[in-house]
């Protein structure tokens, strides 16, 4: 099943933006919406297990203190990088892989737009520009962002992965609402424009990379209308449950370019779908990598790849950010409660990190990374547990060492849906679009 089809009726209240859409015509859904978008309320689940809103700030603060501006060996993961004629520049370090990610640059401008730091998210995205992204019209990437780079700015691999330009667009689109557009690349508005165009249009080209000859097309598929695990033609039909953001679809469709606004509720709508195909029915697991029809992939190269892996930590949080700001598809209440369950029931102390669909475990660690993941399942889950998650979340220390990087952006990120100030910065009447 390719989630390509809709009844007349789910086909005009989609196009209408009033309701999700679903394969199951007698689905519950909310209408209008109850989200925090619309009710401008974001939820702040510390406060709800019972800490208080000065040490909620202060436990945010400090973690991000520590990650962007702590020590350079051990604490931070970001890295100021001189200057060049468009201003400061700055990267996000991996420091297990000692490179620089798409992924990592746009977490990081996500972090620094919620945390209302212009001057880190505009020295990043100057990085990043400078020289991770790609406006050679003959190259394979052109329109996209290397996806890992040495530190020096030299490309290691220069084909994108899709998930940091979902991020970067969302996080331009944001911060133009929250500062206002600047000129050249600091003009958020425009950057958004052009490369959520590239994303779902951009032709395909062939050409040469680093890594030898490539052909890539477009970051999206247009027929399953879904995010594609990499626009790398010999591995175009396939996807990462985890690259599924619906929540960030919803902003596109309100503040992208209008031609393309109805695909982008669409594609939010499909990604609805496919988590309740992807995830196990008895786990809610979800495989770090996935076909369109939502079975596991596994690639000859990624023989664990159909596993619930790093990647898949991702997925509950997207979901449930998805359900906390636009309340559009109650089954993701189901879902959130359905993961849960299932961690709760291997102990909160001792979960591991890595597991079989159906809860089989693969002996790695638990993470920092994890642990706030399960916290943020807490925006759609209405189970009381939810809460055991947030204070698991409150109790483990800001990660540092060589970890730091990964476990790291997923914790800060986790403190601040959990504390309500990851937000989804619009224009005052974007809302209602």
């Amino acid at each position: 099943m390719q989630f390509l089809f809709r009844t007349a009726l789910c086909t005009v209240l989609l196009l209408t933006g009033s309701v999700a859409c679903h394969d199951d015509p007698q689905l519950e859904v909310a209408s209008p919406p109850i989200g925090a978008v619309a009710t401008g309320q974001y939820p702040n689940l510390f406060a709800e297990a019972g800490y208080a809103p000065a040490d909620i700030a202060a436990k945010v603060e400090a973690a991000y203190q520590q990650l962007f501006f702590g020590a350079a060996d051990d604490q931070a993961v970001h890295y100021p990088a001189g200057s060049n004629d468009r201003g400061p520049l700055a990267y996000i370090l991996d420091a297990y892989n000692e490179d620089v990610r798409s992924e990592g640059v746009s977490y990081g401008m996500m972090i620094a737009v919620q945390r209302n730091d212009r001057p880190a998210f505009d020295a990043i995205w100057n990085w990043a520009k400078t020289f991770m992204y790609h406006d050679d019209p003959a190259h394979p990437a052109r329109g996209f962002f290397s996806w890992s780079m040495k530190t020096t700015g030299e490309p290691r691999d220069e084909l994108p992965a899709p998930d940091g330009e979902e991020y970067l667009i969302t996080a331009l689109y944001f911060a133009d609402a929250r500062w206002g557009s600047g000129a050249g690349i600091y003009d958020y508005r425009t950057e958004a424009d052009r490369l959520l165009t590239d994303a779902r249009h951009r032709e395909t080209i062939t050409g040469a990379t680093v890594r030898g000859s490539r052909t890539v097309t477009g970051l999206f598929d247009p027929e399953a209308k879904m995010v594609r695990f990499t626009p790398d033609v010999v591995n175009k039909d396939h996807t990462d449950p985890s690259y599924h953001l619906p929540a960030f679809y919803e902003v596109w469709a309100r503040l992208g370019p209008a031609a393309d606004r109805g695909f982008w509720r669409e594609a939010a709508a499909v990604s609805r779908d496919f988590f309740q195909h992807a995830a196990h029915s008895a786990t809610g697991l979800t495989p770090d990598y996935a076909n369109f029809d939502a079975t596991p992939w596994t690639p000859s190269w990624r023989p664990g790849a159909g596993d619930f892996a790093y990647d898949a930590w991702r997925s509950v949080m997207n979901w449930s950010v998805d359900w906390s700001w636009w309340g559009l598809d109650r089954r993701e209440i189901e879902l959130s409660n359905r993961l849960q369950a299932f961690f709760h029931s291997e102990g909160l102390d001792n979960y591991g990190g890595v597991y079989g669909l159906a809860g089989e475990s693969r002996g790695a660690a638990q993470g920092a990374g994890l642990v706030g993941m399960n916290a943020t399942a807490g925006l759609a889950a209405d189970d009381p547990r939810r809460l055991d998650f947030v204070r698991a979340l409150w109790d483990w220390p800001v990660p540092t060492g060589i970890g730091r990087y990964y476990d790291g952006m997923l914790y800060l990120m986790a403190l601040l849906h959990c504390s309500g100030e990851f937000q989804a910065w619009l224009p005052p009447d974007a809302a209602s679009r």
